[in-house]
């Protein structure tokens, strides 16, 4: 059923023209330059170092690694974060 329900939410979308990520409730991430990094639509914090930030995902995990990582900001779905981002990784689940 819950197969039925995505394609649906993916047909609204495409037929409406609005963007997959609100529809389809998927990460939306942006970065600026390789300081600073917003992802919206995580799942939670798992880990948070100044080099590494671990995020939940629907599907998996993010992985944000760097030098210097803050945290500037935290919500219920959105994390703020600057440093010297040097890569991100989706790790899907197994």
């Amino acid at each position: 059923m819950m197969r039925v329900s995505r394609r649906l939410r993916k047909w609204t979308a495409t037929i409406l023209d609005l963007p997959q990520d609100v529809v389809l409730d998927l990460p939306r991430v942006t970065m600026i330059g390789g300081l600073q990094l917003t992802v919206e639509n995580h799942r939670g914090v798992l880990h948070f170092s100044p080099q590494s930030l671990r995020l939940a995902m629907d599907n998996g995990e993010m992985e944000v690694t760097g030098q210097d990582l803050v945290i500037r900001n935290i919500g219920a779905e959105e994390v703020f974060v600057e440093g010297k981002i040097l890569g991100v990784q989706l790790h899907p689940k197994k």
